[in-house]
């Protein structure tokens, strides 16, 4: 048996949208950190057929299946039983593809002896989820043309972040994001002119990390956060991932930052809020959200660290939710 864990990240520029070729290849590059404490631990062993099971579920999953056969047309791999957990709320905004896929990928290339180096392994973990790419990373992650394997911007411990994950909701999405990403390419009138911005984004996000100016970074995330669900909610039918919740902690976040707080916020395609902030606002935002009805969780993250391969002993002190 091989067992690898890996983080969710969480693009602070965004991609929202797939190139209409092979390859799971993004439209726009991204710019992500990788969190610590949520956590995707996956086992794999030989098996006489596969077999995969998440949270405790034997599931038939379809990109799983088509992750395996791409490998297998490249590489000798036998059956596996796959076991893959989540400590936090799966297909729910939070990234647990990105982690799963990044989990997946670097225990098989171990399990099955493939000899992929990390730039390698993040190009194959794209084409099960092309955010996954990203997971293979620790720290400030990019993703970007032509090649679109991810590269480590800067390790953990550059710049200390904190992020608030506000759980708004546990229910799986009704629309995913493979799904929900075709549908803005196809119908949003916006979708253009989101392509149009994406680098210049990207550009002044890159700058600001390597700068650590806070407010700039603040400023460029909130605007490709709101920029991206802005596509989502012109695309017809409408896709509407947000609650009541979500948009009361962004609100609140706002307030707080106006005050002199240093946070800002981001999400992804569902209802859960991330406040990025430094740590002498932490317990700040932590308690401001935690206070808002609705919220039923509370995750304090660090900047986490790549996927990685972990002794059985380790999983035992595997994080968990409150």
């Amino acid at each position: 048996m091989t067992t690898a864990f890996a983080h969710p990240n969480i693009a602070l520029i965004k991609y929202w949208g797939k190139q209409p070729q092979p390859g799971n290849l993004p439209a726009t590059p991204s710019l992500s950190i990788t969190l610590s404490n949520l956590v995707t631990t996956t086992r794999i062993d030989d098996a006489e057929t596969d077999e995969f099971c998440l949270d405790g579920v034997v599931r038939d999953d379809a990109k799983v299946a088509s992750f395996i056969r791409l490998l297998r047309n490249e590489f000798s791999i036998g059956q596996l039983k796959i076991d893959s957990t989540n400590n936090f709320p799966t297909s729910a905004g939070l990234a647990s593809s990105a982690s799963g896929f990044a989990a997946l990928a670097r225990a098989i290339n171990s399990h099955c002896h493939l000899g992929l180096a990390d730039q390698e392994l993040s190009t194959w973990a794209r084409r099960g989820s092309a955010s996954a790419a990203r997971s293979i990373f620790g720290g400030f992650v990019t993703l970007e043309p032509p090649n679109f394997h991810a590269t480590s911007l800067a390790d953990p411990n550059y710049w200390e972040l904190q992020v608030v994950v506000a759980v708004t909701s546990r229910a799986t999405k009704d629309v995913g994001s493979s799904a929900g990403m075709e549908r803005s390419r196809k119908t949003s009138d916006f979708f253009t002119a989101w392509l149009e911005t994406a680098d210049s984004d990207f550009d002044e996000a890159m700058a600001a990390v390597r700068n650590r100016d806070f407010e700039k970074l603040a400023d460029v995330s909130e605007k490709s956060c709101l920029k991206m669900h802005a596509v989502m909610l012109t695309s017809i039918p409408t896709l509407a991932y947000w609650n009541s919740t979500t948009i009361s902690c962004m609100d609140s976040i706002r307030r707080l930052r106006a005050d002199g707080t240093e946070v800002f916020f981001t999400n992804d395609a569902g209802p859960q809020v991330k406040a990025v902030c430094r740590p002498t606002s932490v317990n700040t935002v932590a308690q401001t959200l935690r206070d808002i009805p609705g919220v039923q969780d509370i995750v304090i993250c660090g900047l986490g660290g790549g996927a990685r391969l972990t002794p059985d002993a380790a999983q035992k002190n595997a994080p968990q939710l409150d």
